[in-house]
């Protein structure tokens, strides 16, 4: 694996998993503006579980819900805005809409069992288990869809190590900015 490829592969998977848990904040936070409620602190640290935290909140089921149905459709319509207005390296776009539909799938359907985290806020505010399992049903099949193919885009397979260079140093730059909002950005 080259330096460059190594580089675009790893800033990829590193930011990929930085937005992924900072979008489905940003819905849950707009979820509460919209219900009235009132956000004390989002919590975005690289190495914690991101969260958000409300002193007040009128609706809890539909704050608990806008977080990963936001963080499922924002990556999807930003990739699909990429490729609309042909953004150059917008695969990267579409690995993290398939990221984030992966990771929400898998957290909100597998999660159900259990009641982990947000699953159990929804199962104890009115969402019946079906409805957690139809989620994770539809967002985790088409994260894997838009995943496939990709690994040439990546240096992978018949690309044989090349990757584009400009993607990858935009890539690196767009991570850390993500590791400096998330340090930067409430929190224990």
């Amino acid at each position: 694996m080259s330096r460059l490829q190594a580089l675009l592969v790893v800033s990829t998977l590193l930011a990929s998993w930085l937005g992924m848990q900072a979008i489905p904040e940003l819905g849950h936070m707009c979820g509460a503006w919209l219900t009235g409620g009132i956000v004390d602190q989002v919590v975005l640290r690289p190495l914690t579980i991101s969260r958000t935290d409300l002193s007040q909140n009128q609706n809890p089921l539909f704050v608990v819900w806008a977080g990963p149905i936001v963080g499922s459709l924002a990556p999807l319509l930003i990739w699909l805005l990429a490729v609309a207005t042909k953004v150059p390296g917008s695969f990267v776009f579409r690995f993290f809409a398939g990221f984030c539909l992966m990771a929400n799938g898998l957290y909100i359907g597998v999660g159900s069992f259990d009641g982990v985290g947000d699953c159990e806020e929804m199962l104890n505010h009115g969402s019946s288990r079906w409805q957690l399992w139809l989620f994770g049903a539809l967002a985790a099949p088409l994260g894997l869809w838009l995943w496939h193919r990709q690994g040439p885009h990546f240096g992978l397979g018949q690309a044989k190590g090349h990757v584009d260079h400009r993607t990858a140093y935009a890539k690196f730059a767009a991570c850390l900015l993500l590791v400096i909002l998330g340090i930067a950005v409430g929190g224990e």
